[in-house]
């Protein structure tokens, strides 16, 4: 099937970058560089002309920054996607967390190499990624139209507020053959989440409305850089009334806790003398992640067995569904993220197919789902 090029505005207040930008994207087969900007006020007259279907959108900019170009956005509904441009520094990424907990798309990280073929590079490998995933939004937006069938829920879920309908299956990923497991699921002791694009704005959603008295630990693999994942860990701290922090290793498991994979390293549980306990190693990237949510799901399904639940959350990709079919055939129970409520609908949609998961949850659900199974 024959998809039209991916439009591309490039925002920045530095004509140098904007032209790296270019010449980097014009590499890439399936886009259009349509447009540049030297601010975020002349990038918004320019949207309904050229009609992007990206923004690169510089954070630090004059007349209008690029969250004030994120604001505009979304106060004036325009349906671009808009990717944060960072600096890899603690102030970058601090900011470029709230842009993405505002709804930015996904960001990429200024390059800090030594030549500028070595910084292309580095873009280039950046960009691929989030051009494939707008595309593959692109194409599963029809789906999402055509709306989803419903799947009756294993137990009700109290409605403190209107939220998204729960539990939806794409109708033909219903027929997905499941996954036997060999052993019933136990008591939760342990709740295992895999996220990547759009995973910063939904772990927003879903963790500060975890309850105080949760009486579980909570480890997490969101893909990001090193850097990222302490700011997105501070951030999701300020707003929880639990303790989110990036792991350091070879600390024990505490109930209430939620750890968060630290970007450049693989993260395991590991059963010591004195309980359960994180690792950080350096062991290679799989699914080309690292942190990758299916090495940190293996150790889960040996450490835990059937005790652990499985959580697998908007993202392009497969990395996390080999680790899954892993916990649920030691007897995990695994939830996945439904389609409409996901930025990407792909390692949700892999599960799935997979026939590892027992159900889809809608994100405004997500909390209240994961705190009803582990109360059971």
């Amino acid at each position: 099937m024959i998809h039209k090029k991916v439009r591309v505005l490039i925002v920045d207040d530095t004509v140098l970058y904007r032209k790296v930008l270019s010449d980097v994207l014009a590499m890439i087969p399936e886009v259009e560089v349509v447009g540049t900007a030297n601010n975020g006020k002349i990038a918004l007259s320019k949207i309904d002309q050229l009609k992007p279907d990206l923004m690169t959108l510089d954070l630090e900019m004059p007349v209008m920054d690029g969250l004030a170009t994120l604001r505009e956005l979304q106060r004036q509904k325009k349906t671009v996607a808009a990717v944060m441009v960072s600096a890899h520094t603690s102030e970058g990424a601090a900011v470029t967390m709230k842009a993405l907990e505002r709804g930015a798309y996904d960001f990429i990280a200024k390059p800090t190499g030594t030549s500028l073929e070595e910084n292309r590079q580095a873009l280039l490998e950046q960009l691929r990624p989030v051009i494939k995933s707008v595309i593959i939004r692109k194409m599963l937006r029809p789906v999402l139209r055509q709306g989803v069938k419903r799947v009756a829920p294993s137990r009700p879920v109290p409605a403190v507020r209107p939220v998204q309908p729960v539990r939806k299956n794409v109708p033909d990923l219903i027929g997905a053959a499941k996954t036997v497991p060999v052993r019933p699921p136990g008591k939760v002791a342990v709740v295992a989440i895999g996220i990547s694009t759009g995973g910063p704005n939904a772990l927003a959603e879903v963790i500060p409305k975890l309850p105080k008295n949760l009486r579980v630990p909570v480890v997490i693999v969101q893909h990001m850089p090193p850097v990222f994942t302490k700011a997105l860990a501070d951030s999701l701290n300020q707003k929880s009334v639990l303790n989110v922090l990036e792991a350091q290793g070879e600390e024990r498991l505490q109930p209430g806790n939620i750890y968060i994979a630290p970007g450049g390293k693989q993260m395991k549980v590991v059963k010591k003398a004195a309980g359960e306990c994180l690792q950080l190693t350096d062991d290679p990237p799989e699914n080309h992640c690292r942190p990758a949510a299916d090495y940190l799901f293996r150790s889960v399904a040996a450490v835990y067995g059937n005790r652990a639940l499985g959580v697998i959350m908007t993202g392009m990709g497969a990395d996390g569904t080999k680790g899954l079919r892993a916990m649920k055939q030691q007897g995990a129970q695994i939830i996945a993220q439904d389609q409409a409520s996901c930025v990407v609908f792909g390692m949700p949609m892999e599960a799935i197919k997979a026939g590892v998961t027992d159900a889809a949850i809608a994100l405004g659900q997500i909390s209240t789902e994961i705190t009803n199974r582990v109360n059971k």
